[in-house]
């Protein structure tokens, strides 16, 4: 017998891995079964992601159709209303300012849209999966490996079945992009509604509350600022996910840093990459100042 490896026999060197024929034919076989499966459903895939596609593009069409100062006082009152910060609004304000002096503005404005419609649907889907992980024991233990998956598995990963479901174009990229951010606010609602004192919610009961209002009243207010956290997690993660899902047609920033890239034009991607980043440290520091506003409210209630 051949041997190969430190004088052990191929047998023991080799993995015995399936034949490349059969696997070749079962990855066809499978393929070809999917594609077939998804043309078969084309039209109910349409009609499902129609709302979806139709919410992106009004969203996008205000935002840069809009004069940018409607467009920049209105973000900026959002920003002073979450965190009363002048300095987290001057911030904002010159931030924005320095994107649209460099000519970014209508791709950031594109890039927030996505970004807008992406977090919403994530928060919509992430918070009642949260609230149910939360209120049993077995729902958590089947959902977190799916998270744990979902948070691990490569992101370039999510756009192979998404493109092949539903094609290249936005809905695509936004689906990717809810995949990837929507596990932070799953797990912090499970977290924040686990971490409120047992005295609390026992004293709920006592005076009779239904699970209904034990969770509206009691959980989810002392709750909120470990919420908001996710909010503010699945926001970065968004913003963190458009650069990969502008291969599949997402537009804005994004598709700008992926033709830098394609190019290697320094300059462009710095520039881009810099609007980015701004948008992101507005969103986190004005999420962020929103969840210390909610949690000090919560002490005083206690207080």
């Amino acid at each position: 017998m051949a041997t190969t490896c430190w004088g052990l026999p191929e047998v023991i060197c080799t993995f015995p891995a399936i034949d490349t024929t059969t696997m070749r034919e079962t990855r066809r076989a499978i393929d070809t079964g999917f594609r077939g499966l998804v043309r078969e459903w084309s039209d109910v895939i349409d009609a499902t992601t129609a709302p979806l596609q139709t919410f992106l593009n009004v969203l996008e069409r205000s935002f840069v159709g809009a004069p940018w100062v409607v467009v920049l006082a209105v973000l900026l009152l959002v920003v002073w209303a979450a965190s009363r910060s002048w300095k987290t609004v001057l911030g904002a304000a010159l931030a924005m300012i320095g994107i649209g002096w460099v000519g970014l503005w209508a791709d950031t404005m594109v890039t927030l849209a996505m970004v807008t419609v992406c977090t919403v649907f994530a928060v919509a889907l992430g918070l009642p999966v949260g609230i149910l992980t939360a209120r049993s024991d077995r729902v958590q233990s089947i959902v977190n490996p799916v998270l744990d998956v979902m948070q691990t598995l490569p992101s370039f990963v999510y756009l192979i079945p998404v493109v092949v479901i539903f094609g290249i174009g936005k809905v695509p990229g936004m689906i990717a992009v809810v995949i990837y951010a929507v596990p932070p606010m799953i797990r912090l609602t499970n977290l924040g509604i686990r971490l409120v004192d047992p005295e609390v919610t026992e004293a709920a009961d006592a005076f009779g509350s239904s699970a209904r209002q034990k969770l509206l009243n009691v959980q989810l207010p002392l709750a909120l600022p470990t919420i908001m956290t996710g909010v503010n997690q699945t926001i970065m993660m968004s913003l963190a996910m458009v650069v990969v899902a502008s291969m599949v047609g997402v537009g804005g920033l994004g598709r700008n840093v992926l033709q830098a890239i394609n190019n290697q034009f320094f300059t462009i991607g710095f520039l881009n990459g810099f609007a980015l980043v701004a948008i992101a440290i507005i969103f986190d520091r004005t999420s962020q100042a929103f969840g210390k506003r909610l949690q000090k409210h919560r002490e005083a209630g206690h207080g």
